[in-house]
């Protein structure tokens, strides 16, 4: 399984194998990061395999790793970018069985805190927050991979 061509490990029933699941941000060989529409949420981001499998343990170590910097890069990215109170990650894949992390900013007075975002809303809405632009998120990911490269160097 490990070293194959993403592009021949698809499966045709798998929404994140035929879409991108979200505004493409970044990607290399391995992952892509997707923003997702969620206007309570700004800056809401998927980190996505690009390869189908369905488990953390399917990867390498260092698939493992590079997975990792790259979700703990969104976060940072998003934790400078949008001052939330707390960072909620999430690797569910109960119904779109493809590795991704789910990375979600919050707030203390959004409509669910301190509930997961998927669960019934407290409150009838979230105050309103300034959209994250797809090209301010990329370059908050870019600068915070490039200085984890660089302190790895």
């Amino acid at each position: 399984m490990h070293g194959e061509n993403p592009l021949t490990r698809r499966v045709a029933a798998c929404e994140l194998c035929e879409q991108p699941g979200g505004h493409p941000v970044w990607q290399d060989g391995a992952c892509r990061v997707v923003r997702v529409d969620e206007p309570d949420y700004p800056g809401f981001c998927r980190v996505v395999w690009q390869e189908h499998v369905t488990e953390m343990s399917d990867l390498t170590t260092g698939e493992q790793r590079h997975l990792g910097s790259v979700v703990n890069a969104v976060e940072s990215a998003l934790r400078t970018l949008v001052r939330p109170d707390k960072i909620n990650l999430a690797s569910l894949g109960n119904l779109v069985p493809h590795l991704h992390w789910h990375v979600i900013p919050r707030w203390r007075d959004d409509r669910h805190f301190p509930r997961p975002i998927w669960a019934e809303p407290l409150r009838e809405s979230s105050p309103p927050r300034p959209p994250v632009s797809d090209a301010a998120l990329h370059e908050a990911v870019v600068q915070v991979l490039a200085e984890v490269q660089a302190g790895a160097a």
